[in-house]
């Protein structure tokens, strides 16, 4: 069996003396495991860099096997993160968490939102509030997507500020009033209302929000915590 694909490099493990098993994000056959041989030599170091865009051939016997592939490099977005902690650590993250999406199940919405915010992260105006994007529609691609249209109390579609921590739906100011203690804030990047670009009280509350959402709905009923390199963005990104 074979095919070919474009992918991200999610994570690179020596294998053996030479080879390297790679976890790839692929557009068509989605998470996807590989043996690449020589892996680990001079010429493939650079190319198998988590985060880099690849083009990749898979071969198996069966389709159920690991298999293995021979991968060349589309580009090289690890390099070019690699001088900006911030901007490395966006890119380290979303790998981070895309290796909990489940095996072979093909997720090209997903791939092409993730392509989309590495194409930015050399432009700091936009890719943090990108990269709050791309969480939420990570939570969405397994099935635990917020409903920030309109407030879970009224219906109402303007004046939205809150989030419900269980539902994951919005709140507006109103109905939100006697409970703010207790419901997270929602950035106005996240609603229809939005003007001008994001704050960076609004990239701020975004992490805190999708972070919630991640923990509680993904990582937790795994038994793991959030990815490390996750929980040090916001002081990587913003100081905080």
């Amino acid at each position: 069996m074979q095919w070919t694909d474009e992918a991200i490099v999610l994570s690179v493990k020596p294998h053996g003396e030479t080879a390297a098993l790679v976890d790839l994000l692929t557009r068509s056959h989605g998470r996807h495991m590989a043996l690449v041989h020589g892996g680990r030599s001079r010429r493939l170091r650079p190319v198998l860099q988590t985060g880099n865009h690849v083009d990749v051939t898979w071969k198996a016997r069966l389709s159920e096997h690991l298999g293995h592939a021979t991968i060349e490099l589309r580009r090289g977005y690890a390099a070019e993160a690699m001088d900006d902690a911030a901007r490395l650590a966006g890119l380290t993250s979303m790998a981070a968490l895309a290796r909990h999406l489940p095996e072979r199940d093909p997720h090209p919405n997903l791939y092409e939102v993730t392509l989309f915010v590495l194409s930015f992260l050399d432009d700091q105006t936009v890719w943090p509030a990108l990269y709050v994007r791309w969480e939420l529609a990570f939570l969405e691609e397994l099935g635990f997507g917020l409903d920030l249209s309109a407030c879970v109390a009224t219906g109402a579609n303007d004046d939205l500020v809150y989030v419900s921590p269980k539902s994951g739906r919005a709140v507006s100011a109103s109905a939100g009033e006697p409970y703010k203690d207790r419901l997270l804030p929602l950035p106005a990047f996240l609603t229809r209302a939005r003007q001008g670009g994001a704050t960076a009280a609004d990239i701020a509350a975004g992490l805190a929000l999708s972070a919630h959402f991640l923990e509680t709905r993904v990582m937790s009923p795994l038994g793991l915590p959030l990815p490390e390199i996750r929980r040090r963005l916001p002081g990587l990104l913003l100081g905080l």
